[in-house]
This record gives C-alpha cells, structure tokens and sequence, in this order.
C-alpha cells in the first residue's frame, strides 16, 4: 500500500501508441473521415523536387497547425511542446513516442517564406467546405453574414495620422446609370459632366501593425482592429466564407463580392440571405434583389429632429410618384441629384397655415423636402421579407448560427485576439480557425452514431 507509484512509471509494458487513444477522441474522429492528401497537390508549387533538404511532410504541418487551432493553443513554441507529452497529439501526426517532434520555427518559415504572398490556406479552406458539401452538409440556399471584430497585436496609443484617398464603391456607375435613366423619365435634362474630386480623409495609422484600422463605433471597444467577415450555412452552420479587412471598413463594402465568390466557387443555388442591421443600405438591397435572392436584413432606426414627424408618417405612392404629408397635402417630384435622391417639395403657400407645421418643418420657407433614393424600392422589399413569416424565421436562426460560429471561435479556438501581425496574417488565423471549426463539425457528424 505504501509502495510508490513512481516505481511503476519506470517498469516497462509492451504498448503501441495507437492504444492509448481513446477510441472517440477528437482526433481520431478526424483521421477516420477527412483525408488531407489533397493538401499535397495544394503546397506541390512551392516545394523543390531535386534541391535542398528533404522538407517537412506538409501535411504533418498542416496537421500541427490544425492542433493549434483546434485547441486554441496560441504559441507555436507551446504547440511544440505540447505535441511532445500529448500521445494523441502524436498519434494524429503520425509520431511514434520517441520521435522527434518538428521544430516550432518550422511553421513560422514556411509562413513567412514558402506560402507568403500565396493563397494555400483560402484553397485548404475552400477544399474543406467542399468537402462538407460532398458530405451534404452545406445547403447553399441560405447564407449568414455578420462581422466580428479581432484586436490587432499593436498599442492603440502608437500612431500617426495620414491623409489616405477614399476607395470608390464598386456600384457608382450603375448608380450614375440609374441616376441619367431617373431623370429622363421625369423630364429633366441629364446632369453636365463633373469631374469627380477625390475624397480623403484622415486616419490613424497604427506604427506597429499598419494594416489594421482603428476602429471607434457606438458600443464597441476602441482601439486599433480587424473585422473578420464570415459566412455560415443554414443546415449545418458550415463557415462557407471568411474575409478579414481592417477595423475601419465597414460591414457591407465586401458583402456582395464575397457572396458572388461563394454562389461561383461552390455551385450554390442561394435563395434568401439573414443579415443585421449594419448591411441594410441600398446598394446591398438593390444587389440582392438583381440576384434574386430574399434579403433579410435587421431594421434600423433612424431618429428624426425631436418635435418633427419621422419619414415614415409620409406615404409614398407608387403610381402617382408624389408623396403624402399627415395632413394629407401633396409632396411632388422636383429633381434628382447626384447622389441618387430624388427630392419631392411641399406648396410653401399651403404649408404656411398648416397647423401641424411646426412638427413638419423648421424650414424657414415653410417648405418640407423628403428625399427617396432611385433604388428605394429595394429596400422596402428587404423591409417587407423581414416582416413575412419565412423572414422572421429565418431572421430567428441567425442568432444560432453566426452568432454561435463567433463565440465558438473566440472562446474555444482563441481568435479574440490577432496573434500575428499584418492583413495576410490575420487573414490567415481567421482561415484556418474556421478550418479547424469545419472539419470539427463534419468529423462529429460523419461519427456520430
């Protein structure tokens, strides 16, 4: 009884390491039904066939890699370490007990150098989902999109301010198009040519990681960020897209590039799309509706001058093109401007004596203008598809998808925080974090049972 345990952790036993791992661990779930010899003709570029040493099986690598991020083990000295006393973690890489594990530099060369500026991780990922496609897993009639934001590896309180150019927005010339097209059949003549003045606009410029952006948003942290946008899939919340930009991009700038990229790479028949509140702008209402594709997006409140009615107290009417006040008074067409608004005035005159003016207009003209974009009607279609039954449903299954797929990834896989450095590299962690959130759910669904 007194006997120590040590004396037995010296006696030798005949055991193979295949043994000591249990027969429903994790990894072995995901050996048994993900083959990774695809990653071989992925990487095949970028090695040498008769130069240099023989390398690293590149798929033990990425193997090390999926152990980091399956287990949110951040340093790639500690992933070393770990994989040294873990036997499963062996196992899973093919290393017997006494094998020497791979050194932790390894990893970081071939980031650094082998794969950089090359797009081996978005295709090991893209393979992954077509994997679960193959597996049925993916739907591809509703998508999920939201943003989340990722502290970048830099001090909020070293930077400098540069004046950088605004990025034009990919829809200005159908929206120019809509604008001629609006005006002609109003009777106006089209707008004189301008040329365009370049905006810009000052920003902080992070001295430490320059790629991110400093974010400053109404109930969020501030500080210098990255926003990974990610799309689920309704049946099985499989991430089918990841896109990282800087914190200070907004939401909806990538939104309909990547749901094209998506619908082209993985032959998706896409019905209907949930989204929040941050994406409902016209330009995204107005791109969905010319994909044919339910838009259902969050409503976002607008809160008028206090003491003045809200625009929604004025009815539009479609087939008269004029606008109805409270006090039941016309509002007619009047021009359509540069930036895609039709305005439509109210009679000075009649308003003058309108007892409801003071809650109408502070103008001092006694004229009320009310402004509707040329593609309005998109948006009010995507306001109509939230408020239908198969909206609100599918506006429901957001919160567990998307939401769920962000709060897995943040407390069990450890993308709280950027751990390396620059766009690729934290596009790269958002990558393969999702990898690793993938092939998780389609080994637990191909054995389960």
């Amino acid at each position: 009884m007194l006997r120590p345990v040590r004396d037995k952790q010296i006696e030798l036993e005949m055991v193979s390491i295949d043994q000591l791992v249990p027969e429903d661990h994790l990894l072995r779930k995901i050996d048994d039904t993900i083959d990774f010899s695809f990653i071989y003709d992925k990487v095949r570029p970028f090695y040498s066939e008769d130069n240099g040493r023989p390398p690293v099986d590149p798929v033990m690598l990425f193997k090390m890699m999926f152990i980091g991020y399956l287990y949110g083990i951040r340093s790639e000295r500690q992933l070393e370490k770990e994989i040294q006393t873990n036997v499963a973690y062996r196992w899973f890489l093919g290393l017997g007990l006494l094998d020497s594990v791979p050194h932790h530099s390894t990893i970081s060369f071939n980031r650094h150098k082998r794969f950089k500026d090359t797009t081996v991780f978005q295709d090991v990922f893209d393979e992954i989902v077509l994997l679960a496609v193959e597996h049925r897993m993916v739907g591809g009639r509703v998508l999920f999109t939201d943003s989340t934001h990722l502290k970048a590896n830099a001090n909020k309180r070293k930077f400098v301010k540069e004046t950088v150019q605004v990025e034009t927005q990919d829809y200005i010339k159908e929206l120019d198009q809509a604008i001629e097209e609006d005006r002609k059949a109003h009777g106006k003549k089209p707008l004189p040519k301008k040329d365009k003045e370049v905006e810009v606009k000052e920003v902080k410029v992070s001295t430490t990681d320059k790629d991110s952006g400093y974010m400053f948003r109404e109930g969020k942290p501030e500080g210098f960020f990255y926003l990974d946008h990610r799309t689920t899939d309704l049946k099985f919340n499989i991430i089918t897209d990841v896109h990282v930009t800087p914190g200070n991009v907004h939401d909806s700038r990538p939104y309909l590039e990547r749901l094209d990229r998506q619908c082209q790479r993985f032959g998706f028949d896409l019905e209907a799309v949930g989204l929040d509140a941050g994406y409902l702008t016209v330009p995204i209402c107005h791109g969905l509706e010319k994909r044919k594709i339910m838009g259902v997006i969050a409503h976002r409140r607008f809160s008028p001058k206090k003491g003045l009615f809200p625009k929604w107290k004025y009815t539009y009417d479609v087939d008269s093109d004029t606008y109805t006040c409270p006090n039941a008074k016309t509002l007619t067409y009047s021009t359509t401007n540069r930036e895609g608004y039709r305005q439509y005035h109210s009679n000075p005159e009649t308003c003058k004596s309108c007892p409801l003016l003071s809650q109408c207009t502070a103008a001092k003209n006694h004229k009320k203008v009310i402004t509707r974009h040329v593609w309005e009607s998109s948006k009010e279609t995507v306001r109509d598809n939230r408020l239908s039954p198969e909206g609100k449903v599918i506006y429901k299954k957001r919160k567990e998808t998307i939401e769920r797929s962000f709060a897995d990834a943040k407390q069990l896989h450890g993308l709280r925080y950027c751990r390396l450095r620059g766009l690729k590299g934290a596009n790269e962690q958002a990558l393969m974090t999702a990898v690793a959130q993938n092939i998780k759910k389609i080994a637990n669904h191909l054995t389960r049972g």
